[in-house]
């Protein structure tokens, strides 16, 4: 598998990834134009990048050149720590999701980390709100349609919402709050209502908590892609390559 990195030469990157892994075949490329043409042609397989690039100028270059394979492309990060996997979306790409983005969000993010975990997402609808304790909320109805929409194409799952991120994660306080939540304080696929919080939750595990983070990955396109955070450590980078393959 071949994976063009335009970024290659980086400190961060040469060593780690041409030693760590011996399978994959790293491409350099001058710019994400090149980048993305190589992929077009039929050169490579996948595309990292964002190392020295921002967000808006690797994904306008992706979608100006790649074929989509969902209705939108949006993006999840995949957070590890000591063996425990975790996905989050969308952090981003899409500032305000409408109900069919939020869909498409949830489906792509849940299929991505099965993927890579071989796990059963159990997806958490996050808000400020757990069960209707927040009153009135103009996210509400496109929360619940998305849970209704994954529920009936993908029963396998475990979905539900709208919750708090402590109703998420801890047990008691899911059986205090949403004693009636399928989720039952064990997600592991986190979904944010918008990309304020998104960004500002991935980067808080990053930051805070000790979190190694893959992504942002990249999802809707034919192809699995990952746009790195300038900020990346090496850390990040191996694992995103991990995904990045897991998905090929």
């Amino acid at each position: 598998m071949k994976i063009v990195f335009p970024e290659i030469k980086n400190s961060k990157v040469a060593k780690n990834a041409t030693e760590y892994f011996q399978d994959l075949t790293f491409l350099p490329a001058d710019n994400l134009k090149t980048a993305t043409n190589m992929i077009k042609g039929g050169l490579a397989d996948s595309l990292i990048s964002g190392l020295d690039d921002s967000t808006r100028d690797v994904l306008l270059a992706c979608k100006t050149t790649l074929p989509l394979k969902s209705a939108f492309f949006s993006s999840c990060f995949i957070c590890e720590k000591e063996g425990k996997i975790l996905a989050l979306a969308d952090g981003g790409v899409i500032k305000i999701p409408d109900e069919n983005q939020l869909y498409t969000i949830v489906e792509d993010t849940a299929t991505t980390y099965q993927t890579f975990t071989k796990e059963t997402p159990i997806i958490a609808m996050l808000s400020y709100s757990t069960n209707g304790s927040g009153g009135k909320n103009p996210d509400l109805p496109k929360i619940h349609f998305v849970i209704d929409k994954i529920r009936k194409f993908h029963p396998d799952w475990i979905i539900d919402g709208e919750m708090q991120l402590d109703a998420a994660i801890d047990p008691a306080v899911s059986a205090k709050k949403f004693p009636t939540s399928t989720v039952k304080g064990k997600a592991n696929v986190f979904i944010t209502p918008d990309l304020n919080s998104g960004n500002i939750l991935y980067k808080s595990l990053e930051r805070f908590g000790g979190y190694t983070v893959a992504g942002p990955i990249i999802q809707g396109f034919k192809i699995p892609l990952a746009d790195l955070s300038r900020g990346s450590t090496v850390e990040d980078v191996i694992l995103t390559i991990k995904v990045i393959r897991s998905l090929l």
